[in-house]
């Protein structure tokens, strides 16, 4: 199950990995595995890729960066399969995506010998760049009817727990989301206060923004790689986040 209606689906960059977690999604529903435990998998997933990146083996490291991202899509797509939807699995899930985020690049700075300095704004801007995009999405899901809203536009608050999981485990999970997100979620609703305002995001530019989906940021680090461009990969990170201002001009200032 997608997270929006067919009639209202773009062309997600970053989604490449949904058709082959719809087709473990379509297995794993006869099984008692959970999502939560999927989610465990694609970190998992993370983590190998991480070894690999440090031993050399660019190859396999892009592999498990892929799988991953298709883990990452399965987690959702079995929980929505399933109906049962979780805070806990929703935090964790990000909560694995921003600190993987942060050892892929530590692993590429370790190996390409780029400074600390740079690498850790490397990876503020990787996250300014998906924080920016999953701003826009969720207002798209929110804003139409059928999509999915386990996410919401502002996490300022926590949320009561849903059946199946404990008001103690999302405390938890919704904290250390906190931590590690209000930075760049407050940012971005800086830069773009409006848009949750806006009555429809169009189709084609959340297209364009899903150049900026984590999905998308993994395939890129997933060729460079095994390209012999590691060296490159926290430069680019870095220059790759001056779209975001063009992004949010067009949605500011665009006539559509």
């Amino acid at each position: 199950m997608s997270k929006l209606n067919k009639a209202d689906k773009f062309f997600d960059l970053s989604d490449y990995g949904r058709p082959a977690a719809q087709i473990i999604v379509n297995y794993l529903k006869h099984t008692t595995i959970t999502p939560i435990q999927v989610t465990m998998l694609f970190g998992i997933s993370g983590c190998i890729a991480i070894a690999c990146i440090l031993y050399h083996y660019y190859v396999l490291a892009g592999i498990f960066l892929l799988l991953k991202s298709v883990l990452d899509a399965a987690d959702g797509e079995l929980s929505r399969a399933i109906n049962k939807p979780s805070y806990v699995g929703r935090y964790l899930d990000s909560i694995f995506d921003i600190l993987l985020n942060l050892l892929v690049l530590l692993a590429i700075m370790q190996v390409s010998k780029v400074s600390v300095y740079l690498t850790m704004l490397a990876w503020l801007c990787m996250q300014m760049q998906g924080t920016l995009y999953n701003y826009y999405y969720v207002i798209l899901r929110n804003k139409l009817a059928g999509g999915d809203t386990t996410s919401k536009i502002f996490e300022y608050k926590e949320p009561k727990a849903l059946a199946g999981e404990t008001q103690q485990a999302v405390h938890i999970t919704y904290t250390i989301f906190n931590i590690l997100y209000s930075f760049f979620d407050k940012t971005i609703h800086l830069l773009d206060s409006n848009a949750y305002k806006e009555k429809q995001m169009p189709n084609w530019l959340m297209s364009m923004v899903s150049c900026y989906g984590l999905g998308f940021q993994l395939l890129i680090i997933a060729i460079l790689l095994p390209l012999g461009f590691i060296g490159s990969i926290i430069y680019f990170f870095i220059g790759y986040t001056i779209l975001l201002f063009v992004f949010i001009g067009i949605r500011k200032y665009g006539k559509y």
